[in-house]
């Protein structure tokens, strides 16, 4: 099993990093939210071991812009003792489970076994709108039966949308769900990657899905 622990206090990172390689796990280790966030797009992780008071990013950000961007690893969340809201703000934002500080390594490893189990048996669900669907765990897209293929960006932004579906999302809400903060993309990029979804989801069909809300920001609706 392939785990990223982030977590800014070395001692902390360093002492889980050497019960879960005792234990016959590989480790990663990122000190801050925004690099955790980037080695999570981009390792191929089984789950991401990830602190709440992180600098740069917190971790609940870092969990909501990973689901946002249809990241599914499992994330085990750590929190401090008596950080209730710590825990339900990061359960809202797509955590599987969490382990309050200070902890016992054996129960560390108990819970990375549990989520072990819960991912191998877990299917997300299709989500659909209209005749298009898209399916997370396949990465798949289609409408009216016909696949489309997507950018990973482009499947990103459509995943963002179609989990928030008749919601109306402003352009910042979307640059910091499918980009982050820390990107470098141009002041009108989420206006030029709406125009490339709507060649690809709705060009050719009689019905367009994707909607611009003059002055607020873009939904995806029958």
């Amino acid at each position: 099993m392939h785990i990223l622990v982030v977590e800014d206090d070395e001692r902390v990172a360093r002492l889980i990093e050497r019960a879960l390689v005792e234990t016959g796990y590989r480790v990663d280790i990122a000190g801050d939210g925004v690099t955790g966030l980037a080695q999570a797009e981009r390792g191929d992780y089984d789950i991401v071991i990830l602190d709440v008071l992180l600098p740069r990013l917190d971790g609940v950000e870092v969990c909501r812009r990973l689901r946002g961007r249809a990241v599914r690893t499992p994330v085990l969340m750590l929190t401090a003792r008596g950080a209730v809201e710590d825990r339900v703000r990061g359960l809202d934002a797509g955590a599987d489970d969490y382990l309050v500080k200070p902890f016992a390594l054996d129960e560390l490893r108990a819970r990375l076994r549990a989520l072990q189990r819960r991912d191998a048996h877990a299917v997300e669900e299709a989500m659909t709108v209209g005749d298009l669907t898209l399916d997370p765990t396949r990465r798949e897209v289609t409408r009216g039966g016909r696949r489309i293929e997507l950018t990973e960006r482009e499947f990103a932004l459509l995943t963002l949308l179609m989990r928030r579906a008749g919601q109306v999302l402003d352009e910042a809400e979307i640059v910091e769900a499918v980009w982050g903060y820390d990107t470098d993309a141009v002041s009108n990029v989420v206006e030029v990657y709406i125009h490339y979804l709507r060649n690809k989801i709705d060009r050719g069909f009689p019905r367009p899905l994707i909607r611009t809300v003059r002055g607020v920001g873009y939904t995806i609706r029958e």
